[in-house]
């Protein structure tokens, strides 16, 4: 194996959650009373925590009117919208095989709340999976690399042994900041382009060319 230790964004790079939270944030604007929200405006700040990406996307926003939409999202997001989240296809079959290693160890960094990725390890019966996991509402939002820093150092893990994946510049600006190997998969929201610029030991376009070469 290459690192001893992959940690792994959600939405995006393992669930394909894109179009629920798109749908979500819009019914949420709506329900604030703010103006309409554009699909790529919402794909851009995919990867933020809520409310880094509420002031990102609603500039100039009144805390209560910010209050009002944080909620109305959660509400839309547990209750309100039945658009499905499965893993993008492939995923379960290898993230399997990479448990197959017994020192292989694997973890979780996401903009996500403790308890929405604590919903989604108990609905999709995958929390087994992980080693460890961060969350946005715990630490530091996204760019700022404090998630990956408390998963090293809790996993005992080294910098140079680890490495990050995801399918947004937040997710490898993150670990760009510590000099952590990144990935990034081009299947997500941000363009090759974008993530190029992250300087990524590697880009997968698909889930099989991704987890190929992180088997090495």
């Amino acid at each position: 194996m290459r690192y001893e230790l992959i940690i792994f964004d959600w939405d995006g790079t393992l669930m394909n959650s894109v179009p629920k939270i798109v749908a979500c944030m819009q019914a949420a604007a709506f329900d604030a009373e703010w103006d309409e929200l554009d699909v790529s405006a919402i794909e851009n700040i995919i990867g933020l925590g809520l409310p880094e990406a509420i002031a990102t996307l609603c500039p100039g926003i009144e805390a209560a009117q910010a209050e009002r939409l944080r909620q109305r999202y959660a509400y839309h997001f547990v209750h309100g919208d039945s658009t499905p989240m499965p893993f993008f296809e492939g995923v379960k079959e290898q993230i399997a095989r990479l448990r197959e290693h017994p020192h292989q160890r694997l973890a979780v960094a996401t903009g996500k709340s403790r308890r929405g990725l604590d919903r989604v390890f108990s609905e999709a019966k995958c929390g087994a999976w992980f080693h460890a996991s961060r969350t946005a509402d715990e630490t530091r939002s996204k760019p700022h690399p404090q998630m990956i820093l408390e998963l090293l150092d809790e996993l005992k893990v080294p910098v140079e042994r680890a490495v990050m994946v995801g399918d947004t510049e937040y997710d490898l600006e993150m670990a760009r900041s510590i000099n952590m190997d990144r990935v990034g998969v081009t299947y997500g929201v941000h363009a090759r382009a974008r993530l190029a610029a992250s300087q990524p030991v590697w880009l997968a376009d698909d889930v099989d060319s991704l987890f190929d070469w992180l088997h090495g």
